[in-house]
């Protein structure tokens, strides 16, 4: 069974910073293409950032285009999500999602096969 457990988030004020984490267990990781998708209060799930199996290929909304950065590392079974410079929008859970076998880049919510549980970011004005 495919587990996906995030760490990382918190409160953090306005322009500030936080690195998310996202272990992942179950399966060979470095086959499977990993993202992080975010859910606002009173709004639906929503893509944030994609990379594919090897880290060489990544894909962002526009929303957080350079200011945030995901990568892997495959030796440790693990998703990164860097954010700089965050704003009180970017305030939502964040979830850890892992595609299916055919999914090169994870950017829409039918691709995911697997979901993490969740980890909280809140920035403060």
């Amino acid at each position: 069974q495919v587990q996906l457990l995030e760490s990382g988030g918190g409160l953090v004020q306005a322009g500030g910073s936080l690195r998310l984490s996202c272990a992942a267990s179950g399966r060979t990781f470095s086959g499977y293409a990993m993202g992080w998708f975010r859910q606002a209060p009173g709004k639906e799930r929503e893509f944030v950032a994609a990379v594919g199996w090897s880290g060489d290929h990544t894909y962002y909304s526009d929303s957080v285009k350079g200011r945030f950065t995901i990568s892997r590392d495959n030796a440790k079974n693990t998703v990164y999500l860097q954010m700089n410079s965050l704003k009180p929008e970017d305030t939502a859970v964040y979830y850890c999602a892992q595609g299916g076998v055919h999914t090169v880049i994870l950017v829409t919510t039918n691709l995911v096969e697997y979901w993490g549980k969740g980890t909280l970011v809140t920035v403060s004005s």
